[in-house]
């Protein structure tokens, strides 16, 4: 990665009131230009404002903010639309079973060198993170393995100097490096069973984030809202009727989900997914079966149909409940 393209520092203020639509004062560091790490902005994302002004904060003031939440809440993607609106340049690294600790810091690697083979160190994500002005965002952080937790840990600390032992040096963080997480638990660990492959942070590491967010689902109406601005063929009466049904089914997941009654919820983006292939297919029951049935286990397909025929008052059609059996 080069760090070339990159602003120094944010060299305008933008107005939170202006920029997010909230009541505020507020104003936020921002970069008027944008480069290949700024996400791309969606005109019609819409913001939860405790959240918002939790990840304003973050930037504004270098704060260490964790949001927490069910999945498909939109953590990571809120994060993401703030740094749109600020130009601020922005990565996202899931930290899974997979991500190691050479994976964040970098490794010995062979390259050509005026014709001969050389063994040089490439940096990580994370050394390259800290020395610019940049948003890492970790997905995921309770799943993380605890020899990438404890090499995060340090970097946690406004000031925290990061020693690259491989090369001998120690980075110093840039002012303008910003950190966030996005997590289904809150350090405790998983007492419902709904994430599994989730741990215990230890105390130590989660006293590090300044400010811990929780971000729940959407109201009815702001999802519906949302559905609607994705999919304006639907702006009428029976497109609203019908957008409130799949919108309904969608919250009987989510009940169920967090009952323990099944395990694969609808997220405002599946409802969205549901949308546009009733659009293409028209045929909503089999837009459900291919955009969520499809996904979820034999056992809870009896009780998802339900969910169904509670709010279209009809059946699922047989090959929506039993296409995989």
């Amino acid at each position: 990665m080069s760090s070339e393209q990159l602003l120094k520092k944010p060299d305008i203020k933008l107005s939170v009131k202006q920029t997010f639509g909230f009541d505020s004062d507020m104003k936020v560091g921002a970069f008027s230009k944008k480069n290949d790490y700024v996400p791309k902005i969606d005109p019609d994302y819409k913001f939860d404002k405790d959240t918002t002004l939790a990840i304003i904060a973050g930037f504004s003031f270098n704060k260490r903010v964790l949001i927490q939440g069910y999945h498909g809440t939109g953590k990571s993607t809120h994060i993401e639309q703030v740094a749109a609106r600020l130009n601020w340049p922005c990565i996202r690294v899931n930290l899974d079973s997979h991500i190691s600790r050479i994976d964040l810091i970098g490794k010995d690697a062979i390259i050509l060198k005026d014709g001969k083979q050389v063994t040089e160190f490439k940096e990580g994500i994370l050394p390259w993170s800290i020395q610019n002005p940049v948003a890492l965002v970790f997905d995921e952080y309770d799943a993380g393995r605890p020899d990438v937790m404890f090499v995060i840990q340090r970097v946690l600390e406004n000031e925290g100097n990061f020693t690259l032992l491989d090369k001998n040096k120690v980075l110093e963080q840039h002012d303008f490096f910003r950190i966030f997480a996005t997590t289904n638990t809150v350090g405790l660990g998983d007492t419902t069973g709904l994430y599994h492959g989730t741990q215990q942070i230890n105390q130590g590491q989660m006293d590090r984030w300044n400010i811990v967010s929780t971000l729940n689902y959407l109201p009815f109406e702001k999802e519906l809202e949302i559905v609607l601005a994705k999919n304006k063929n639907f702006n009428n009466k029976e497109g609203k009727d019908l957008l409130s049904n799949m919108i309904k089914v969608a919250d009987l997941t989510r009940k169920g989900f967090i009952n323990g009654d099944i395990s694969t919820v609808m997220s405002p983006r599946t409802v969205l997914h549901w949308a546009e292939n009733t659009d293409i297919f028209k045929d909503k029951g089999y837009a459900f079966r291919i955009t969520f049935l499809n996904k979820c286990d034999d056992l809870e397909k009896k009780i998802i149909s339900e969910y169904y025929q509670r709010c279209f008052g009809e059946d699922l059609p047989e090959s929506s409940i039993n296409v995989s059996l």
